[in-house]
């Protein structure tokens, strides 16, 4: 997302960003973040959650309206409906899809490495 920003903003059009993931998107410097605490494919909440919904999208326009430059971020401060924990454990499948699973053991793999003696 912050290279598809980035060209639009080249363009001359304002982006904003809503994401799960604010502090990862200040570090890639995107000119407005509007950090939402929500599991993954759920940036705006829970289907059919009008008011929910209307708080984020009124937070990106808010973002929109006040972002003077780059490194603006809003948080919105709304809780998802369900534990936060419940939630994740029930987004998440059963088994890891074949990329998160490489990256789990590759993870892992560093892990082991870091904590091996040195020579």
């Amino acid at each position: 997302m912050p290279v598809l920003a980035r060209v639009i903003e080249s363009l001359g059009i304002p982006t904003v960003t809503v994401t799960m993931m604010p502090d990862l998107a200040q570090k890639f410097r995107l000119s407005r973040i509007v950090g939402v605490e929500f599991p993954f494919g759920h940036s705006f909440g829970t289907p059919h959650s009008d008011a929910l919904m209307l708080t984020v999208a009124r937070a990106a326009a808010t973002a929109l309206e006040e972002a003077g430059g780059p490194g603006y971020r809003l948080d919105v401060a709304s809780e998802w409906p369900v534990p936060i924990e419940v939630a994740y454990k029930t987004w998440h499948p059963p088994e890891p899809s074949p990329i998160v699973a490489a990256m789990l053991k590759r993870r892992a793999q560093e892990a082991t490495q870091a904590s091996a003696p040195r020579e």
